[in-house]
């Protein structure tokens, strides 16, 4: 391993064009998980719940696939939402059969989302800029698991206003584990930064909750914030926070001059959290500098 990453170091082109190719792969990948991974929950809810209640006191609901039919991230295989085509492997290759096929289903010509190789080239683009900043290193690879997740719960949250634990829980334990060997912060700092995170947001959501008798966020997003202080320590919420902020009213106000977004409509909280700590992470050591410099500058 360490002869091919140094292998890589000695082409960083080469090194840059892997990722690339890699995001390309795990963003098609990501588009399954986004997709599927709420509908298994909400099968996995559904499944407790006759459990619980019972089957007699569950109204059937016929619209509903069965219980017993397989459906995971693998099973059953990609198909056209409109037509219920199988999507063959040479139309499944991340951007390229997107261009090929001119955006249209080959069976029944309905048009294919732009969101796929939009997510698709995202994730490669975001993978190339992670290695080009930590370079082929395990620095590196950690901050490609950390990117990737980020971009799965954001377009989860999006969708659904949801936070999945699937996510979530194994972010924040990666976390800890990246910097149980120093990679992003100290093991003590990324403790008291996954506790921190949690604890801040779930008192400000109890303290508006008091006020208002409202729920002002969910669960998820102190899961989320704990997660992104076990990666880079507690120093680094406060920042979090204010990014956070910052892109939330930026992007709230966009949608609402350039979508007419109706205002009443709540915005989750998540995407703005993971934007902001993917910007942490790769320069956040800077942005603190440079304010540092601004506001104390030196005589």
């Amino acid at each position: 391993m360490t002869d091919f990453f140094l292998m890589i170091k000695l082409v960083p082109a080469a090194g840059l064009i892997l990722a690339g190719i890699l995001g390309l792969l795990v963003g098609s990948f990501l588009n399954v998980v986004i997709y599927r991974l709420p509908k298994m929950l909400e099968r996995e809810w559904r499944g407790q719940c006759v459990e619980f209640l019972g089957a007699d006191n569950i109204i059937a609901d016929s619209s509903q696939p069965e219980r017993t039919t397989p459906f995971n991230l693998i099973t059953p295989n990609s198909t056209c939402p409109n037509c219920g085509h199988k999507i063959k492997p040479w139309e499944n290759f991340p951007v390229v059969s997107y261009l090929y096929l001119r955006s249209k289903c080959s069976a029944c010509k309905n048009h294919i989302s732009l969101r796929y190789p939009i997510i698709e080239t995202v994730t490669s683009i975001l993978s190339v800029v992670a290695i080009y900043t930590f370079g082929p290193t395990t620095t590196g690879l950690a901050c490609l698991v950390f990117t990737w997740c980020l971009i799965a719960l954001t377009m989860i949250d999006v969708d659904t206003q949801l936070l999945p634990d699937n996510i979530t829980l194994p972010l924040l334990w990666l976390g800890l584990i990246a910097n149980y060997f120093g990679l992003f912060t100290s093991l003590d700092s990324a403790l008291w930064g996954a506790i921190a995170g949690y604890i801040s947001l779930w008192s400000i959501y109890w303290l508006f909750k008091l006020l208002t008798k409202k729920e002002g966020m969910g669960y998820g997003d102190f899961k989320l914030l704990g997660a992104l202080g076990a990666w880079l320590g507690w120093q680094m919420l406060l920042q979090i926070i204010l990014l956070s902020s910052l892109v939330g009213a930026v992007i709230g106000i966009s949608m609402i001059v350039i979508r007419g977004r109706d205002r009443n409509i709540p915005i989750p909280f998540g995407p703005y959290l993971a934007i902001a700590g993917w910007i942490a992470l790769m320069w956040g050591h800077d942005i603190n500098h440079a304010y540092l410099m601004y506001a104390i500058p030196i005589k």
